[in-house]
């Protein structure tokens, strides 16, 4: 290994706010998780909770391990990150059903007073299925994903650590509502299965495959700024690009798969019209 790589590998930039706030955040969820242990220990097993905390956990390893202090020498760390923040730390995140765990950890006159008035907002519940419903929720993930890596919007992103924090954030929240039709975590309303789901998955996938692609057959460095900068691996930047563009394909394709595959055996199950998940309410006191 060379001294360079070494030293990039071990150099650790830890953002002390984000860090407090993803340790707080995991507090509150783990106070609430137990609260709920007590009532309804079958809704909330310990994977949840595992499932949970790993969302986090790849979070902080997306802002502070070297995935982020190598981000503006090597693409395909940068790749890599972008993937944590649209691919793990969402789904991760979700399978925890963090609403009523958060809820339940936090100051109980805080939920009643502050947060209370904001759910009972008409205005805002509608927001928030508009948000979550399939066309928008598609949308709004594949257009802040191809327009940050259209290379005047990305090298912008990389010279200003305003613009940069702003594409994670979109690429983080944009993919929270994307995975929440296929997970729809409790207690949201769960609806049977529907085929739709299946073309839902497979057009983000064609999406996300021909920019992969295109990053690989491009056959010239597409961001300017890594021809410019010296690679710690040694690669040259066409050799560098291809490597990201090789692991968005294959690691983004696969995790698009995976619930497609699994949809579709539960649409093809014959006891699907007995699994209809009906609405489930919030527990008592939350």
């Amino acid at each position: 290994m060379s001294p360079d790589l070494q030293s990039v590998l071990l150099n650790w930039n830890i953002p002390p706010l984000t860090t407090i706030a993803l340790l707080v955040t995991a507090l509150i969820y783990v106070r609430g998780w137990l609260l709920i242990g007590r009532t309804r220990p079958k809704q909330f097993p310990e994977w949840r909770l595992f499932c949970f905390l790993g969302g986090l956990f790849s979070l902080f390893l997306a802002i502070a391990s070297p995935l982020d202090t190598l981000d503006d020498r090597l693409l395909s760390a940068h790749m890599a990150q972008h993937f944590v923040f649209m691919s793990v730390a969402p789904p991760l995140l979700l399978l925890g059903a963090p609403q009523v765990p958060l809820l339940r950890g936090l100051p109980r006159p805080f939920v009643r007073n502050i947060l209370g008035p904001l759910f009972r907002l008409h205005w805002l519940r509608k927001v928030g299925q508009f948000l979550t419903s399939l066309k928008p929720a598609w949308l709004l993930m594949n257009i802040a994903y191809l327009g940050w890596h259209v290379p005047r919007a990305y090298e912008l992103a990389l010279r200003s650590e305003g613009w940069h924090n702003l594409e994670h954030a979109c690429f983080f929240f944009t993919s929270v509502l994307f995975w929440w039709p296929i997970l729809r975590p409790w207690p949201t309303r769960r609806q049977a299965l529907r085929w739709m789901l299946i073309p839902y998955i497979l057009t983000a996938d064609i999406v996300n495959t021909g920019l992969s692609a295109f990053l690989c057959f491009a056959g010239r460095p597409i961001y300017p700024s890594y021809a410019l900068q010296t690679n710690p691996l040694g690669w040259n930047p066409i050799y560098d690009q291809a490597a990201a563009g090789g692991f968005m394909w294959v690691f983004g394709s696969t995790v698009f798969l995976i619930p497609a595959f699994w949809i579709t055996l539960r649409l093809l199950s014959p006891n699907r019209g007995r699994r209809h998940m009906s609405a489930a309410p919030y527990p008592r006191g939350v």
